[in-house]
């Protein structure tokens, strides 16, 4: 990776009892392509067949997973499911009924710096992205292109921020919560970033007539 190429990380998800060929050789490749320094970072995270879709399962770091990619597929307007799937368990003990997620055998996670580029694999329509089209280009170095339309920006007024819940003000792209002081951007995957206070600091002084007096909107520029 060159200084002016995002940082790439890779997380990669799998079933635990299927370390075998094919997940087996895509986790290798990863880990080539770490070595080989196409890929700044990977992590390898197991995860079970099946996780109880409710509060009192052990592997809520599965659903968190799970909502996660979920948001991000439909900020794209692409699909996750397949690979991830939804059934239904019913006791023949109790007569309960247990709704179940199903986990795919391989599923990736690539951050460039800090931002969700995708999660893989993923399907608009008709057409997949998979997990080996993936690994393939992350051993070029490049940063994979998911499917989809990139997300749009929300209005400003339904923003909150992620510190305290307050409504966030936009100016200019630059976005700042009136409550807490939070400042901040929006990536291009529609996420909010939080940015160091010094950055906007000559900003606010441009929009002061007064340097001794307070700016009433200090994102102005």
């Amino acid at each position: 990776m060159t200084s002016e190429s995002p940082a790439l990380t890779v997380v990669c998800h799998v079933r635990a009892p299927l370390l075998l060929e094919p997940i087996d050789r895509q986790v290798e490749t990863l880990t080539a392509c770490e070595s080989e320094g196409a890929i700044d970072d990977v992590l390898v995270r197991s995860w079970p067949k099946e996780v109880s879709l409710s509060e009192s399962t052990p592997h809520q770091e599965v659903l968190e997973s799970y909502e996660r990619f979920s948001e991000w597929a439909d900020r794209r307007g692409v699909s996750i499911e397949p690979p991830f799937r939804t059934r239904t368990n019913t006791s023949q003990i109790t007569g309960e009924t247990t709704e179940l997620l199903v986990t795919p055998l391989c599923c990736l996670e690539v951050y460039a710096d800090d931002d969700l580029v995708g999660v893989f694999p993923h399907t608009d329509g008709d057409e997949t992205v998979t997990t080996d089209e993936v690994i393939a280009q992350l051993r070029t170095g490049e940063v994979p292109t998911p499917l989809g339309a990139t997300p749009t920006r929300v209005e400003s007024e339904s923003w909150e921020c992620p510190t305290c819940g307050g409504p966030l003000v936009d100016g200019q792209g630059l976005f700042a919560c009136s409550e807490c002081g939070w400042l901040g951007t929006v990536a291009p995957t529609g996420d909010l970033l939080e940015s160091p206070a010094g950055e906007f600091a000559t900003l606010e002084g441009e929009s002061e007539a007064d340097p001794g007096e307070p700016s009433d909107q200090p994102l102005s520029q």
